[in-house]
């Protein structure tokens, strides 16, 4: 349920961040063989051709741009990259595979159906004896290795994400002062402000043109002010005692009913489920005709908020924090701890070089750099980003990098170029920002995470072969009926008829396999940090 996280917002995500690991040596050019014999290469110095499949959310990078030659010629490979449209991706990605025409490098969002069911048919080479073996593969944490492991076998890499730095709500507060409005501390103030928004004119242009939340297609974003109404926690237990998805817990019905009543008001986007992601960013948020939107301290695209400060050079943006629970919780819910799978052909375990080669070039892109050092004095970073005054520029000590479509860095390409940091903090996401408004609001978020609880989600560190497989389709269903109760098509009276529609397809089972591996692996009950 997780997977929606990746969208517009955090289009640029790649681009805010280089990679992961301790510093480590260059890959250098393998020194030329004694042999005179043209046609004999050993396998240190064999230029490989490496073929790779993956995804974009905006605009492709070009098949030739520059970030790919500077890869070839560091690396002494033939790079070959496809890029998908991420809307084509999971159909194009099962044809390619279907085909078993499969290229080395595959990526991933998320480990979903798909992912464990070529596992198991063996399409993925088994990774465990290389993440010892590179710097940045060491520090993903156990817990974390088991959402991508298959009967013991390991079988992605998987690309940062921020423990604590999801996306959360924030709202316009030059609207709130515009209209004598205080920042909302319930889910009834919030809801007041929305209509007002709707209906008394912030921008204060005289025109009936702004509502309040901006919404996409799966009821997207949630609005959950913590952890007690957030779909993807597993908090909320069912008559048994069972741990059950927040999707179906009773938090979400009255969660749902308040979505309904706000659409009711039109202070929700109009026909959401018709927008997605990038549109609802574009053209409803950051276009300045919604009040209260989601953010988070990185990844936010400058281009968006640049484009909000054009229309409305005045506006002014802040998160809300989290509301006080009806059982006295108030944070929010850490993340799983990564977001992105790395995997490779099965069919590599006969060329260990070329596995060799890609582990380099994925280890290389992972490095963690302070930001001290994210500037053109450290080399590596200044590679990465495709040198200074080409992939990059230094606007007063942040760096300026270049539309990921123009292909001018190495990190445009390579398979993961997010460097897993050593603590949420240590990422500085908010200097890296050039633009102001967005500068300022990622810190406020940095300072609001900082001193907030977030909740474990205990789901993250158990797997559920039902769940896995199932996962889907039964949230799909779950979001198109909760979609037309909000609309007002179906009664939210029918809550409990859906939640066992839905138990029926499989959820009952999900419930099970995750309690029982809970309680194999010691869960004593929430955990809060």
């Amino acid at each position: 349920m997780k997977k929606v996280l990746a969208a517009g917002l955090i289009v640029a995500l790649s681009a805010t961040a280089v990679a992961c690991g301790s510093a480590k040596e260059e890959p250098k050019q393998p020194a030329a063989s004694g042999n005179n014999n043209a046609n004999t290469q050993t396998a240190s110095n064999k230029k490989h051709t490496i073929s790779m499949i993956d995804y974009r959310y905006g605009a492709l990078p070009p098949a030739d741009g520059k970030g790919i030659q500077l890869i070839n010629e560091k690396f002494n490979v033939d790079f070959k990259p496809q890029y998908v449209v991420r809307s084509d991706y999971t159909q194009k990605l099962s044809a390619v595979i279907a085909s078993g025409d499969i290229p080395d490098i595959i990526v991933l969002e998320a480990p979903d159906a798909n992912f464990y069911k070529w596992a198991k048919q063996g399409a993925f080479l088994p990774l465990n004896e290389y993440m010892d073996k590179y710097e940045s593969f060491k520090l993903i944490p156990e817990n974390v290795r088991k959402s991508v492991t298959v009967g013991g076998k390991i079988y992605a890499i998987q690309k940062y994400l921020t423990e604590n730095y999801d996306l959360t709500p924030m709202i316009r507060t030059d609207w709130l002062d515009k209209l004598g409005l205080k920042m909302p501390t319930t889910y009834e103030e919030l809801k007041q402000v929305a209509i007002a928004f709707t209906k008394n004119d912030p921008d204060g242009n005289g025109k009936a043109d702004t509502y309040g939340m901006a919404m996409a297609e799966n009821i997207n974003p949630q609005y959950a002010m913590g952890t007690y109404w957030d779909l993807n926690a597993w908090y909320h237990k069912n008559d048994q005692g069972q741990l059950i998805p927040g999707f179906i817990s009773n938090a979400r019905k009255e969660h749902v009913q308040w979505l309904a009543d706000l659409y009711k008001e039109g202070a929700i986007t109009k026909d959401f489920a018709l927008l997605n992601w990038g549109q609802v960013n574009t053209k409803e948020f950051y276009a300045g005709k919604a009040g209260i939107f989601i953010g988070t301290p990185r990844g936010m695209n400058p281009t968006y908020m640049q484009s909000l400060v054009d229309i409305n050079p005045n506006a002014k943006l802040a998160p809300i924090p989290a509301f006080k629970a009806p059982d006295g919780s108030t944070g929010f819910t850490s993340s799983p701890g990564y977001y992105g799978l790395v995997m490779l052909n099965a069919k590599l375990k006969d060329d260990p070089d070329k596995v060799k080669r890609i582990m380099e070039m994925i280890d290389y892109g992972r490095k963690f750099y302070p930001l001290e050092q994210r500037n053109p004095s450290n080399k590596e970073f200044d590679w990465l980003n495709g040198m200074e005054n080409q992939g990059y520029k230094m606007d007063n000590g942040a760096v300026r990098r270049e539309l990921e479509e123009k292909g001018l860095a190495p990190m445009n390409y390579l398979p993961d170029a997010r460097m897993w940091a050593p603590s949420d903090d240590a990422n500085g996401y908010s200097k890296e920002y050039t633009v102001p408004l967005l500068r300022d609001v990622a810190a406020q978020f940095e300072t609001m995470h900082k001193n907030l609880k977030h909740y474990v989600n205990p789901v993250n560190a158990v797997f559920s072969e039902t769940r896995a497989t199932k996962d889907t389709d039964l949230s799909k269903f779950l979001y198109t009926e909760q979609t037309k109760m909000i609309f007002g098509e179906k009664p939210v009276s029918d809550w409990d008829k859906m939640v066992k529609e839905w138990m029926d397809k499989g959820g009952a089972q999900v419930v099970k396999e995750v309690n029982d591996a809970l309680k194999e692996a010691g869960y004593s009950g929430p955990q809060w940090k």
